[in-house]
């Protein structure tokens, strides 16, 4: 094969990427008008049934094209991901129509390419609106920022699936005057970043904010002699790097890349599968449509006798509720009191979450909520 016959071949390739992504606009602008029927007809934005027939039928006409079906079904996948997320977002902001204007300014931790402003373009891309972005250095300054209107949303890490749950922010939102609205989930992916020209064995000192640090202890544990140096975001711990000879600091690649730094080492965390649960408050709440899965978060606190806890949980069995994740946390000032967080698959507007809030009242000293809003969680369809 000559050079003149790989480039007119690759030629070919970039014609067919732009057609198929002229054809993903496309489907994506047809969905878009399908939601508007069902909104009309109040029917739920995700039909699994259709997914699951729809997928079928792909992977069967694909396999006779010499396509194979994990390929097929992994493309697909995500395409109707987008299709539903894009969809429900759409829901939201008919329902919402004051919730999202021209500009969102969005307030989040760190800089450029840190895993906060990755999470925010994630979940801004689906809405309409300019964003503005605004980097902040700690959790309270996000949330005084939409506590005081400088910003419209911020965008907090709730918790990991390497590292667990972020306890500082879990206590910030005991006092906070903000309302959850939203949810976006992002798979982190930790590099070990430094000067270009420098070493591993060079090392002496590494940046880190504390959650890297925890979701990358077993490869830190492996490095000899290195001095941990705890920064307030992953992007302070970069620009701290660039100041200092032999050292490194964890963060992603392209957030390295913009400040100048190589990547040195990549999948350096605990487990491949890295994950991070981000949460987006605003100043009030959001209506949630009852056509999409939907979590509410509460703040609870219960008696002090035997059985107090389990009663009150007791009380979401009863009214046919799933709890997904309860979290206790100290009252700070009163030694041996917690606090519970408890996040509900479960919508405001259904009576039933009522009458169970309600119920709620008899098994505790204080509820409040934290937030009413949409699901980002999707699980995928299975196809035999």
């Amino acid at each position: 094969m000559t050079n003149d016959t790989l480039l007119a071949l690759r030629r070919d390739i970039n014609e067919i990427d732009s057609e198929l992504l002229i054809l993903l606009a496309k489907r994506r602008r047809i969905s878009h008008s399908v939601v508007e029927y069902k909104i009309a007809n109040n029917k739920p934005i995700r039909d699994e049934a259709r997914e699951q027939e729809l997928l079928e039928k792909l992977i069967s006409y694909g396999k006779s094209l010499g396509l194979d079906a994990y390929y097929i079904n992994s493309v697909f996948q995500r395409v109707l991901e987008d299709s539903v997320l894009h969809q429900q977002a759409m829901l939201q902001q008919n329902l919402n129509p004051e919730a999202l204007g021209e500009t969102n300014r969005v307030a989040y931790l760190g800089g450029q390419g840190s895993y906060s402003q990755l999470a925010v373009h994630k979940y801004f891309s689906r809405r309409p609106g300019k964003l503005v972005e605004m980097g902040c250095a700690q959790f309270d300054e996000i949330t005084g920022a939409v506590e005081k209107g400088q910003a419209d949303f911020g965008v907090l890490p709730i918790e990991n699936t390497s590292s667990g749950s972020i306890n500082e922010v879990f206590d910030l939102l005991q006092h906070a005057q903000v309302s959850i609205v939203g949810e976006v989930t992002h798979s982190v992916e930790h590099c070990l970043l430094v000067k270009p020209g420098t070493e591993l064995a060079d090392i002496t000192k590494l940046y880190g904010h504390p959650q890297p640090f925890a979701q990358c202890s077993r490869f830190i544990q492996g490095l000899n002699d290195v001095q941990l140096e705890h920064c307030d975001s992953t992007t302070s711990a970069m620009k701290a790097t660039l100041n200092c000879d032999n050292s490194a600091a964890i963060g992603s690649a392209e957030a390295g890349k913009h400040l100048g730094l190589e990547v040195l080492k990549t999948g350096i965390a605990n487990q491949s599968e890295n994950h991070s649960r981000f949460i987006v408050v605003a100043r009030k709440a959001m209506q949630v449509s009852t056509q999409i899965p939907t979590k509410t978060t509460l703040i609870m606190a219960t008696e002090q006798h035997v059985g107090s806890l389990a009663d009150a949980l007791m009380v979401f069995k009863e009214h046919g509720i799933n709890m997904v994740k309860l979290e206790s946390r100290p009252v700070p000032g009163n030694p041996w009191e917690e606090v519970f967080y408890v996040d509900l698959i479960a919508n405001l507007a259904e009576p039933k979450v009522q009458r169970a809030l309600e119920d709620l009242k008899d098994h505790t000293q204080f509820v409040r909520i934290l937030g009413c809003y949409q699901s980002d969680s999707l699980q995928a369809v299975e196809v035999n």
